[in-house]
């Protein structure tokens, strides 16, 4: 029953932002070409519907692979510097730049240096999801219970065996709550490096859908690609939660 509200209350707020902006192009004759009523965009969407779902593929076969590069790299990062408090501070500033880095000045860079499109794409995407795994792993392979770390070093547990029988149970809230952040952020590194690469042909995405619209002005159609990228980062959110929810089942309430 509490699931409910919580579906219902967006949902409603949602309906009511549409239909005010249905009704306000409707009033004031807004024309399509400088901002299109709800309506121009869901007949926009349909028309387009199969080049629109064509890009998302491509659009989301980046991500997701971006999302894994991501994951195993800062999850193996993580290990690394938890080993050393040398290596966290030697190495953490470097992981740190990357995330302050904009990725629209590295991203030409990377095309030009990796010639294949797709592989250029993930990368792009990959250096801005990695981040918060790096961050929210090391953090939570460090928020051990000193209690239970004491009893380890008592009982004589080695390095690999506090690693994987401590350290990483307690670290798994912490990991899930960096993969629901760098899902969304691998989606934007996508969509960026899309612009900033321009491609087009059987690999365009939505990112080269946006571009192709809005030098046609076929604005509606700008607006269809932008709600197909709002609908693939709500349900790369409520995957990441969902998943989020299994693994913490009997951990945490309110996780």
């Amino acid at each position: 029953m509490m699931a409910l509200p919580r579906i219902l209350a967006p949902a409603l707020v949602g309906v009511l932002l549409l239909a005010l902006w249905q009704a306000g192009c409707v009033a004031w004759h807004v024309p399509p070409y400088i901002f299109p009523a709800p309506s121009a965009i869901a007949a926009s969407l349909w028309q387009n519907l199969g080049a629109l779902l064509h890009a998302l593929r491509s659009t989301m076969a980046v991500t997701l692979t971006a999302l894994a590069l991501a994951v195993l790299a800062g999850t193996a990062i993580s290990f690394l510097f938890v080993q050393s408090r040398a290596i966290e501070a030697s190495l953490m500033p470097y992981a740190v730049m990357l995330q302050v880095t904009p990725i629209v000045a590295v991203a030409p860079l990377i095309i030009i240096l990796v010639k294949d499109t797709f592989w250029s794409l993930v990368l792009c995407a990959a250096v801005i999801a990695l981040f918060p795994v790096i961050s929210n792993t090391t953090l939570g392979l460090r928020s051990v219970d000193p209690g239970l770390l004491a009893f380890f070093r008592m009982n004589k547990a080695g390095r690999w065996q506090t690693l994987w029988r401590l350290r990483v149970p307690s670290a798994l809230p912490f990991f899930l709550a960096g993969l629901r952040v760098a899902a969304g952020l691998a989606l934007v590194g996508a969509v960026v490096a899309e612009f900033v690469a321009g491609t087009g042909g059987r690999s365009a995405g939505l990112a080269y859908e946006i571009l192709q619209a809005s030098f046609q002005l076929d604005i509606p159609r700008m607006f269809a690609a932008l709600v197909l990228i709002t609908l693939a980062g709500i349900a790369l959110t409520l995957a990441t939660a969902g998943l989020s929810r299994r693994m913490l089942r009997g951990r945490e309430p309110d996780a």
